[in-house]
């Protein structure tokens, strides 16, 4: 029956695609799991803006601060502590000391902050997980934790983790961070565990991972079919027209219609680089009042609710004025 109905939606698919004039928009689905319902990873900027495209600030006071926590204490401040507290920091953020924030001043502090996020997420998760307090997490302490049992016996086949793989993978997962091999994580191992999609030598085995998920006829790449797998089986046609045109247009770079290696990294593995490119480009365009393709110090002081919030900041205003900006 799975089959049939495959066929079918395969048939409708080609004879859209034909007529379409069009392109679809992809947009991803929102998950409780560290991992897209299509098998990719969450991008550090997929809440920047909400299906109705609200902004959310947040993420860019995180991208300038590179901590959850301090973005909340900012948001505690008044606006003249606000501005006191960033202007402290501008100067770590000014390479060549000009009093001015070029583009590549600023995406490099942002690729620095979103490592500092990683690091901090991986803290509070190894705080939680971690009963005994000896920064050391084995194994059976992150079962308890994260399934409420003692025992590997004692989990389903189908029982997943926190990053929405199989409990098999992420043992596989654990024993690849697991550098010394002596069986339990350190903070410098578990923070790949955690967090395996911004290690680039965690990257073969994701890559490998989905290959095992996903490639049905073992043949080393993953074709359209084998992309939606059951998917498939639970949407509309529209949901399948708009998968096969981002496989087709933002996927398969190729055009030979199916992924290889490089091309399932590309997919699953959020480009940070590029992330950090957008949220520079953003910036700019709310506080480059004189538009010199420079943030002076003044200009970013002016707009330090932009920067890292304050408790008199509306978000709602600042939503509508990035909206206006763009």
């Amino acid at each position: 029956m799975a089959s049939q109905y495959w066929f079918s939606l395969m048939l409708l698919v080609s004879h859209e695609l034909l007529h379409c004039a069009s392109a679809a928009v992809h947009q991803h689905s929102v998950d409780t799991t560290e991992r897209e319902s299509d098998g990719s990873f969450r991008a550090r900027d997929a809440g920047h803006y909400d299906d109705e495209a609200r902004h959310n600030v947040e993420f860019d006071h995180e991208a300038i601060l590179g901590s959850v926590k301090e973005a909340e204490e900012f948001d505690k401040l008044t606006p003249e502590e606000s501005r006191a507290k960033l202007s402290l920091l501008l100067p770590k953020m000014d390479i060549n000391g000009d009093k001015h924030l070029d583009p590549t001043e600023l995406k490099k502090w942002i690729l620095k902050s979103f490592q500092n996020l990683s690091r901090e997420e991986a803290q509070e998760r190894l705080k939680d997980s971690d009963t005994n307090n000896d920064q050391i997490l084995t194994w059976a302490e992150y079962l308890q934790d994260t399934f409420g049992v003692d025992t590997d016996e004692e989990l389903s086949a189908e029982d997943m983790g926190d990053s929405g793989m199989l409990v098999r993978e992420e043992r596989a997962m654990w024993n690849m961070a697991d550098k010394n091999q002596d069986g339990a994580l350190d903070f410098q191992e578990f923070e790949m565990f955690s967090n395996p999609e911004e290690h680039p030598e965690m990257h073969g085995f994701l890559v490998n991972q989905t290959l095992r998920e996903k490639d049905v006829d073992r043949d080393g790449m993953i074709d359209f079919q084998e992309y939606v797998g059951e998917r498939a089986l639970h949407q509309d046609r529209d949901w399948l027209l708009t998968e096969r045109e981002r496989f087709e247009t933002e996927l398969d770079a190729n055009k030979d219609g199916k992924l290889d290696v490089v091309e399932i990294r590309n997919w699953i593995i959020p480009n940070n680089d590029e992330i950090a490119e957008d949220e520079v480009h953003h910036l700019f365009a709310a506080a480059d009042d004189d538009h010199d393709d420079l943030l002076s110090f003044d200009e970013i002081l002016e707009h330090h609710d932009v920067f890292v919030g304050s408790e008199a900041a509306d978000p709602d205003l600042l939503g509508q004025h990035f909206d206006d900006e763009l």
